[in-house]
């Protein structure tokens, strides 16, 4: 019984913090996970020992990861990821082959390991990236669906499947003879479930799950759908290959069927739980003393990965094609060592393939990287622009902004330009075509260009805030300009180049927040929508109208408050 207490005081414990740490970091106007780190730090064995079990509350924190990784594989559904195979299998192959060989050669040169295997082995540590930190970072700023957010979780959620193999061939590094052998076994077992786990998840999961759902019961739902992710994370660590790799694969089976939007509903608050264990759990790991004590070792160290990291990422992301900010935000996002070299340096430790020292100066430097990771992300846009105005740094690297078009004669004019071709664009574009109007569509997704393609719809392939984009679609003799990005701060950007180039032109912009409706109007756009307050008045105009109100006196209320620009709606909404 006093075991039990014990977990449900430090439970308590660490959660209560970790609430306390995030509300304080959001205040600061920080990412909340920031607060979490710190407060693991503070309750953990190195801060105030305010914890009896930290091992139990890892384990714990364990499950956090696995639901992470399974909502991610719910919503980063098997057709998403098609989108995106290029770069989630060549380009992470590619990044994590030329970091461990980058490493491993920088460590020999300077003496830092002995021998080609623990440079290999600590290229490997340094190689992979956090998809949980990413992944929380990019949801809590709506980013996870832009065109880097994909890409970023394309090559995250490979170099998990990665660590599984990592993990396999591991013990064969001091037996070189054998490492064949292990890498053949480790790509079998992957095969092997990988093909159980279609073939489960293709004539099982959907009838199960259906089955379930009939009951209308929501505890029975929620526990099977509980039970399919764990189970199948269990699975894959029997088999020697990660729990986030079969959790992430739970997901996708779920992805595909009726019900995975429920199902991801009824996930995400014990996600949210239990990630805030896991990010506590890395603060727990961090030892203050061992940072005060290499604090220059550390900080040369964390330089030199997350800047290395970044110029081995950028060229690989330019080269599939992607565009030159596209480049510079995916390089900067992912330039952190992962979570999960804790689990690779651990076992390394086990084998003597890193000392005990080396293994805590690692410790300590993945766990800055960790915690400037959403510091990163957030100002990894403003990075961008300022090296894309730098004439050196641009003109190096022109030919990869360069948009590309399809069939858009010179002569062109009296066209509408479109930027953005997601639910909002593909709609707008429809309506106009319709009514016989010649457009352009301004588009950095490659799903989105092949959907134009095969729509025969002229497109310029590029991010729509860039100058160089802009320069070709003809915005001076355009009629109009409709915004439909999903990230605000590309939105303002854009508003304010294409009217530099055509200050008269009639802009219509997509508004994300309710304080960005007077920010647009006032950068010059003639109309600023806010798709939720539409959805609502729409709504509110069809139940008037049910009501026996008159049409005209309808069409009044809605056009005010239009006119407006919802003001009078604004308070009750957030």
């Amino acid at each position: 019984m006093a075991v039990e207490q014990s977990l449900i005081l430090d439970m308590t414990t660490v959660l209560g913090t970790s609430a306390l740490g995030g509300y304080l970091a959001n205040r600061l106007r920080q990412p909340v996970l920031l607060g979490y780190l710190i407060t693991g730090l503070l309750v953990g064995p190195y801060g105030f020992k305010l914890l009896s079990d930290v091992p139990r509350i890892q384990a714990l924190a364990s499950i956090g990861v696995a639901f992470l990784l399974f909502a991610l594989g719910v919503e980063f559904s098997l057709t998403e990821l098609k989108r995106v195979k290029d770069i989630a299998i060549k380009g992470s192959l590619l990044q994590i082959g030329l970091t461990t060989a980058f490493v491993a050669s920088l460590t020999i040169w300077l003496g830092w390991v002995e021998g080609l295997t623990q440079g290999i082995f600590l290229g490997a540590v340094l190689s992979l990236s956090s998809t949980a930190v990413v992944l929380k970072s990019l949801a809590e700023t709506g980013e996870t669906n832009t065109i880097h957010g994909q890409v970023m979780l394309a090559i995250l959620i490979a170099q998990d499947l990665m660590l599984g193999l990592m993990l396999a061939i591991l013990p064969a590094l001091n037996q070189p003879e054998s490492i064949g052998l292990a890498l053949g076994s480790a790509l079998l077992k992957v095969l092997i479930f990988l093909a159980a786990a279609f073939a489960f998840g293709r004539w099982i999961v959907p009838t199960l799950i259906s089955k379930v759902a009939a009951t209308e019961n929501t505890e029975l739902f929620i526990l099977t759908v509980i039970a399919l992710c764990l189970g199948v994370a269990l699975v894959t660590a029997k088999l020697g290959l990660s729990i986030e790799m079969g959790a992430f694969v739970a997901g996708l089976m779920v992805s595909e069927i009726d019900y995975a939007d429920h199902a991801l509903a009824k996930v995400l608050p014990l996600r949210d739980t239990f990630a805030c264990l896991f990010f506590a759990s890395i603060g727990m790991l961090i030892d203050p003393n061992v940072l005060i004590q290499n604090i220059g070792k550390i900080l040369g160290l964390v330089t030199l990965v997350m800047l290395g990291k970044a110029a081995i990422i950028m060229p690989i992301i330019l080269r599939f094609g992607y565009s030159l900010k596209t480049a510079i935000i995916t390089s900067f996002g992912i330039n952190q060592i992962g979570e999960f070299s804790f689990v690779l340096a651990l076992a390394g430790l086990q084998l003597k393939l890193i000392t005990e020292s080396k293994y805590l100066l690692l410790l300590g430097t993945t766990a800055i990287t960790l915690i400037l990771t959403p510091v990163w992300l957030k100002i990894s846009p403003h990075i961008a622009s300022r090296l894309l105005q730098m004439p050196l740094f641009a003109n190096s690297l022109r030919q990869f902004a360069e948009p590309k078009m399809l069939s858009i004669p010179e002569t062109i004019s009296g066209h509408v330009v479109v930027a953005g071709y997601g639910r909002v664009g593909q709609v707008i574009a429809k309506i106009l075509q319709n009514q016989g109007y010649a457009i352009i569509v301004i588009e950095n997704s490659e799903a989105a260009i092949q959907r134009l393609r095969m729509e025969h719809i002229p497109y310029i392939f590029g991010d729509a805030d860039s100058e160089l984009v802009l320069e070709k679609a003809y915005l001076e003799t355009a009629k109009a300009l409709a915004i439909a990005l999903p990230d605000p701060a590309s939105s303002r950007l854009l508003l304010q180049r294409a009217l530099a180039i055509a200050p008269g032109l009639d802009v219509i912009a997509r508004s994300h927040h309710n304080r960005e409706i007077d920010i647009l109007a006032q950068m010059g756009a003639k109309e600023v929508v806010q798709p939720e307050f539409e959805a609502a008045l729409e709504l509110s105009a069809h139940l008037l109208t049910t009501l026996g109100e008159p049409e005209n006196q309808i069409r009044t209320v809605i056009s005010n408050i239009r006119t407006d620009r919802y003001r009078s709606i604004r308070s009750i909404s957030h």
